[in-house]
């Protein structure tokens, strides 16, 4: 029998996978592994296992045992379940009827035009700092926090706190520390619902408050998770996607020859960067038999959309960068009833920042070598601590 893997993979390069990740994804298409904390687990790496997996109502959030539950991590966010087991789907589609008419594709059409007028000051500011700068403090961090507060209604000064308590609660390695995130920022989300009952305004937070049934604490809940979800895992993208553009220049020439390939490069954003090993983490809600593998109830599950996402079966030659790339549609925002509500929202984002980018500063280059960045490897969401370029 083969060894079982242990997580995390060791990536030395932010820019290509793990190799002991590829050697896994060479043998099959699901794999026994022990999470970063020990845990059994099932890391399944396979495209089409994966999308079928994500859409499966036999795995979900929550486990009828959470206290004795395999773990991911020390995350009190996504370290372990999350939910009732008893009254998971019920709940997840009542979360999804509050939050969709927020989200329509035609409610954040209607916003590009604000999200481009955000983002050229924050280009203006960034041509007036002058070169060398920092392109993740400039733009990456700011921009996805900017829209999701004006979305939300939630005071852009008080992104320095909120950002703390949100890195806080990603946190993957003290279990303390994330709990304390979460609890403060929940807390901060009540404050805010207070506030919106009291004055309501044309934001995201008054309308939930308006729903006649719907709680204080579930507005809270709701709104805080939307403003984790609505601005980290942007701030990521938005990096790693400068990352990959500078670091393959013919790539990035070909954006500023043709800006209108933009929409195209995002989505090869969205799918090229590795981050194979840690997996949308889901619990066997039954057992369910796959070939010679036996998933027992209440087995964690690890969907690792990153290794799909470079499966050479459904993409040829995977850890190429190629804005032009044919074929399926990526998995980042996952797939069926829990596909990503904010996913138009990012969409934009990323291609209102990197049209931005690619007319305003065609020169743009790393002003350090690739080895000389650091990842954040002590929250969920990854990415890079600062992104130093130049013009």
């Amino acid at each position: 029998m083969a060894s079982v893997a242990q997580l995390p993979f060791d990536q030395t390069d932010p820019l290509r996978a793990a190799p002991e990740l590829r050697v896994l994804q060479a043998r099959g298409p699901i794999h026994p592994v022990r999470t970063a904390v020990g845990d059994a687990a099932w890391l399944v790496t396979e495209h089409a296992l994966v999308r079928r997996f994500l859409d499966d109502p036999r795995l979900g959030r929550a486990h009828p045992a959470p206290e004795t539950a395999a773990r991911t991590g020390k995350s009190a966010l996504f370290g372990g379940p999350m939910g009732e087991f008893d009254t998971e789907h019920a709940d997840h589609a009542r979360m999804r009827s509050l939050l969709q008419p927020h989200f329509t594709p035609k409610r954040m059409r209607a916003l590009r035009g604000h999200v481009e007028e955000l983002a050229a000051r924050l280009l203006d500011d960034l041509a007036a700092h002058g070169s060398p700068a920092d392109l993740h403090a400039a733009l990456a961090v700011p921009l996805p926090i900017l829209v999701i507060c004006e979305l939300l209604g939630v005071p852009y000064a008080d992104r320095d706190r909120f950002r703390g308590w949100t890195a806080d609660a990603a946190n993957i390695r003290d279990q303390a520390r994330s709990e304390q995130g979460l609890a403060e920022l929940f807390g901060y989300g009540l404050h805010l619902v207070a506030r919106k009952r009291a004055e309501p305004a044309d934001d995201v937070i008054s309308r939930l408050c308006a729903v006649a049934d719907v709680t204080d604490a579930e507005v809270a809940e709701l709104s805080m998770g939307l403003l984790f979800a609505g601005h980290e895992t942007t701030v990521v993208q938005i990096g790693s996607g400068a990352l990959l553009l500078l670091t393959n220049p013919d790539q990035w020439r070909a954006l500023v020859d043709d800006p209108g390939l933009v929409p195209r490069a995002v989505e090869e954003i969205l799918r090229a960067p590795d981050k194979g090993g840690v997996g949308i983490p889901r619990y066997a809600r039954t057992d369910i038999e796959l070939g010679a593998v036996t998933i027992r109830a209440g087995d964690l599950v690890l969907l690792d959309t990153g290794a799909a996402n470079h499966d050479p079966a459904v993409y040829p030659d995977p850890d190429r960068v190629d804005i032009t790339r044919p074929g399926p549609a990526h998995l980042s925002f996952g797939h069926g009833a829990r596909y990503c509500l904010g996913a138009p929202l990012a969409r934009i984002e990323l291609q209102v920042a990197f049209t931005g980018l690619v007319t305003r500063f065609p020169t743009l280059e790393l002003a350090v070598d690739v080895a000389e960045l650091t990842m954040r490897r002590d929250v969920l969401t990854g990415g890079v601590t600062a992104l130093p370029v130049r013009w």
